[in-house]
């Protein structure tokens, strides 16, 4: 794994001054705020179930913000998201409200699904954000039929739809994109390559060594950035967006990134060293993007600090907001799962 790290490309400040030079400094700023936001969303979450405040499990994604933000900023309210089980950046990337998160979390009435979803079903489609999916590569035909509408529609909208590795090896993953290209469709395929599918390697799971390279057999651009590398990131999905809006069809973008925190909250990393998950905390995509807009002279130290306090008042009145919320009735209990064939919600 060390010379799996020590292989992938670093750009020079150079290049990632280019990139970041096409883009407002407010809008910059906001997405290092939301990457520092999505870090400690996680970071309270976890603290709140070790104190028993919230129940069942969490899948982090502490380590992986560049991917989820670099990849949504090129995103507008048209567009459309399909998320993961690991899906709490995609939702902050795609413009959630913590508040509400955390309330779905603590299983509040408050929250986006009612409670009635948790950690791994947030969805808001008012936002284009379709959900988050428990099932390995579930969300992948789903963001296949939207884009099939929005090309229907004659609309310009696109559909992002995040998977992981172990989604790759999935029949949905084949057949999704063997679909998209066919009909050209107007969907980015962003992989976040964490290097493990709960304990599997990709090394042992996967025969390429790159999961892009399998866009070759679907006649579409395949693409492998450094997914700690917020520029880089925001680069290729710029690309990536702009090809599918013009009706020129879908993209494989793969993000190789690392998740510093287990598969789940059960997991005891048996199967990874400490050393391992050390060299990719010295890759950390939080403070690799803070370091490059300092250079850059987008933004200074003082901002940098005011930045993360805005933060941390941010997750605290979330937390209270959560914590303070009612919870559902139980004479409620399946209202909002089903829906009646009026169409009105039960």
């Amino acid at each position: 794994m060390q010379e799996i790290i020590e292989a992938l490309p670093t750009r020079p400040v150079t290049a990632a001054r280019g990139v970041l030079l096409r883009h407002d400094a407010a809008a910059l700023r906001e997405a290092l705020r939301k990457m520092i936001l999505v870090r400690r969303f996680e970071e309270s979450a976890e603290q709140a179930y070790m104190r028993g405040l919230i129940h069942g499990t969490m899948h982090l994604s502490i380590g992986q913000e560049a991917s989820a933000i670099g990849a949504t900023l090129p995103l507008t309210d048209k567009d459309y998201i399909t998320s993961t089980h690991r899906g709490h950046g995609h939702c902050i990337g795609k413009g959630a409200d913590p508040k509400r998160m955390f309330a779905e979390f603590f299983g509040k009435e408050t929250g986006y699904c009612r409670g009635r979803g948790g950690s791994m079903h947030i969805a808001d489609v008012s936002r284009g954000n379709l959900g988050a999916n428990g099932i390995v590569g579930g969300g992948m035909p789903i963001a296949v039929g939207a884009a099939l509408s929005m090309k229907r529609q004659r609309k310009d909208s696109v559909v992002m739809c995040f998977f992981g590795d172990g989604a790759n090896n999935e029949g949905a993953f084949h057949e999704s994109l063997n679909f998209a290209s066919i009909w050209k469709l107007p969907v980015i395929f962003v992989c976040e390559n964490n290097r493990y599918g709960m304990s599997m390697s990709v090394e042992r799971s996967t025969a390429v060594p790159h999961i892009a390279q399998r866009a070759l057999a679907y006649d579409m651009p395949g693409v492998t950035v450094d997914g700690n590398s917020f520029t880089e990131v925001l680069d290729a999905s710029e690309q990536a967006v702009a090809r599918a809006r013009k009706g020129d069809g879908p993209t494989l973008l793969e993000c190789e990134t690392y998740r510093l925190r287990g598969h789940s909250k059960s997991d005891r990393n048996r199967y990874r060293t400490r050393e391992e998950i050390d060299a990719w905390s010295a890759r950390d995509p939080i403070t690799r993007f803070e370091n490059e807009l300092l250079q850059c002279g987008l933004l200074d130290a003082a901002s940098v600090a005011t930045l993360r306090e805005e933060v941390e008042a941010q997750i605290e009145a979330g937390l209270e907001f959560a914590q303070t919320s009612p919870s559902p009735q139980r004479a409620e209990l399946t209202r909002y799962v089903y829906a009646s064939t009026s169409g009105s919600e039960q």
